[in-house]
């Protein structure tokens, strides 16, 4: 595979290394369907911006390049609203606002700087795909394990049954903190095995 996609799941992942996209990350991920409403949503924003910022690099003035980004972003975030709304109207509801909120998301704005506007298609799509696929199996994996320990339940489907005493705390905000630190905190003990 190639070092640019693969960096963006693990070594650079956009949550759990960079720590961007925090509001969506801890707001919509008290269940799996919503974090992978949203991780495919913005996946989706990601790649098609930093494709179409890499083929206008060289036409973008420099002066004007943040608000051409902006306007770029946020062309993919309302076709990727209108989809969801039309396709799922439940998962739209339950998300609200924060679809909008990809336009300003840091990790979508940041690779359009840092990287789609200096480098190739190719490479700005292999690195959108990275970053994008990180930043969902982050939010999957949050909103999985609140699920699971929240309702009793994975992407609505009872996996306990009704003797299960649900964690109401990991459905909360509080129980997004808790379960970040506990999955940054296994991420970095990992690594630090793997280093020495």
């Amino acid at each position: 595979m190639n070092a640019e996609l693969m960096k963006g799941i693990w070594k650079e992942n956009p949550v759990f290394v960079q720590v961007l996209g925090m509001c969506p990350m801890l707001a919509v991920t008290n269940s799996a369907i919503n974090a992978l409403a949203m991780g495919l949503a913005t996946f989706f924003v990601l790649t098609g911006s930093s494709v179409l910022v890499s083929l206008l690099r060289h036409w973008i003035p420099k002066p004007v390049r943040i608000t051409t980004y902006i306007i770029i972003i946020a062309t993919f975030v309302t076709v990727a609203d209108y989809t969801l709304m039309a396709l799922l109207p439940a998962v739209h509801k339950e998300l609200g606002a924060f679809i909008a909120l990809i336009v300003v998301n840091c990790l979508i704005l940041g690779r359009q700087e840092a990287f789609a506007s200096k480098n190739t298609v190719k490479m700005a799509l292999y690195d959108a795909v990275g970053m994008g696929l990180g930043f969902t199996i982050a939010l999957l994996s949050l909103g999985g394990v609140r699920e699971i320990l929240g309702n009793g339940s994975l992407f609505g489907i009872d996996l306990f049954g009704a003797s299960f005493e649900p964690w109401i705390v990991m459905i909360l905000p509080p129980g997004g903190f808790i379960m970040l630190g506990l999955i940054m905190l296994v991420i970095n003990y990992v690594e630090e095995r793997r280093a020495a």
